[in-house]
């Protein structure tokens, strides 16, 4: 027996060295292969190069790992360069974008399943793009790329482009930044599998993770609002390692986007003709909020730690204490109220006050929305001031009953003239009890051919 039990030692001791090798990490580190220092979060193939001349600094000369996720694939868009359309023009799109960005050395790209979605509403976009499934899957890149600065279209209403889809990605990545290091968040994507090496793993073993700065950028078609917002860049400096200047730099990434007749088929014209002139303006950001250390118009990643930091908890929504009766912009425009509190990002309703442009000969329709948190029903008398040669569709109705402790929303729609006009007119819309005014709110319209459908 005693020889038995040596004999069983002497095999168990030998053979440890194996056993060590044979047994499996139980706790391997994240993929380091798709760290990212900046996650840019965009709507459509060729999105990103409204920050071309940035990106292009910022992976050549500050060596900075980048990752971008694109919402949609652009399958509604036009096409200056084929017939191709809809799904056909999606893959196209696609590929541009990936050759682009691999132009810059950016290889790690997604896209969602988002549609696109031509229209000025942020909700249409958010309700097509299927909202909950595309913030889980933006989640899960968060968590997979542990990026330490993330950079996304501003969530707001500007007068420019303005694509709902361009809002709904702004949206999307300031959900994601404050849920990608919350446990009960997605929970599924950090359960560990039951065996990493075997097949059929359904829960996914991600870790999670803290973005430590947000930054957002805008098409608006004016810049005034942008100035002293956050960090700007030059595109007329050179690039140190290409002896080219950033506005090159971006055009050349910018061409290869040829589908797109405002995007590749300038930046191709503009090389032709060395007429960089459309590529030359700063890069502006907008400073979201930030988690260390960080001036308001310092560079994005001032103050960032290579180590990841504790979840932060964004301040949540809670409802408005109102004590008497209140005439405010619903639809989108109400959306954003409640959203920037519930994120903290107050700041971002003083940027600019409500605006919008739109086609000649159009129709807007106009959400306006009465809260009555008083303990009597209100009626309101409502009126509606358009600009001149505008001319009303669906008019609103002159007076409004709100009962009480209820909100309530009427439309009204208006047409815009029939030739673009120049610079901003207003619509004001006003409302008063028999005791008091309730509110008067001023949008800005310009009317211009190149507007998105509202």
């Amino acid at each position: 027996m005693k020889f038995l039990i040596q004999s069983v030692l002497s095999i168990l001791v030998c053979s440890a060295p194996l056993l060590a090798q044979s047994t499996p990490n139980l706790n391997p580190k994240p993929d380091a292969r798709f760290k990212a220092d900046l996650l840019v979060v965009v709507a459509h193939p060729d999105d990103e190069t409204e920050i071309g001349a940035y990106l292009a600094r910022a992976v050549f000369d500050q060596k900075k790992r980048v990752a971008v996720i694109f919402g949609t694939r652009g399958n509604s868009g036009g096409n200056a360069e084929g017939q191709e359309q809809a799904a056909a023009l999606g893959a196209i799109r696609e590929l541009e974008a990936r050759e682009a960005l691999a132009h810059l050395g950016v290889l790690h790209v997604w896209f969602l399943n988002g549609l696109d979605t031509p229209s000025q509403n942020v909700l249409n976009s958010l309700e097509t793009w299927d909202h909950g499934d595309s913030l889980g899957r933006v989640v899960r890149l968060v968590r997979l790329t542990r990026p330490s600065v993330v950079a996304t279209w501003l969530p707001d209403w500007v007068a420019g482009e303005n694509h709902g889809d361009h809002q709904a990605a702004g949206v999307i990545a300031t959900e994601a930044f404050d849920l990608a290091a919350n446990p009960t968040a997605f929970p599924e994507q950090l359960a560990m599998p039951r065996d990493r090496e075997d097949t059929g793993n359904l829960t996914e073993g991600l870790r999670p993770w803290q973005p430590q700065k947000i930054y957002y950028f805008s098409d608006a078609n004016h810049t005034d609002f942008l100035k002293g917002q956050g960090p700007s860049y030059s595109a007329t400096d050179n690039s140190p390692s290409h002896h080219a200047s950033y506005a090159r730099l971006a055009a050349e990434e910018c061409a290869y986007h040829l589908t797109q007749g405002d995007s590749g088929q300038v930046a191709r014209s503009a090389l032709a003709k060395n007429d960089l002139q459309s590529f030359e303006q700063p890069v502006l950001f907008i400073f979201g909020k930030s988690y260390v250390r960080s001036g308001i118009t310092s560079d994005l990643f001032e103050g960032v730690g290579h180590n990841g930091i504790d979840y932060h908890r964004p301040p949540g929504f809670s409802l408005p204490k109102l004590t008497s009766a209140k005439l405010e912009l619903g639809g989108p425009w109400h959306f954003y109220r409640g959203f920037w509190q519930a994120h903290g990002l107050e700041h971002l309703a003083n940027l600019i006050g409500p605006e919008i442009m739109v086609q000649p000969n159009s129709r807007l329709t106009i959400p306006v929305r009465f809260e009555n948190p008083t303990n009597v029903s209100i009626d309101a008398n409502l009126s509606v001031v358009l600009p001149e040669r505008w001319s009303p569709t669906r008019p609103a109705p002159a007076m409004v009953s709100i009962p009480p402790h209820s909100s309530q929303t009427v439309m009204f729609e208006a047409k815009s003239p029939e030739a673009p006009l120049k610079g901003g007119h207003t619509i004001a819309i006003s409302a008063r009890s028999k005791q008091e005014s309730l509110g008067l709110i001023r949008i800005r319209v310009e009317v211009e051919l190149g507007a998105m459908p509202e």
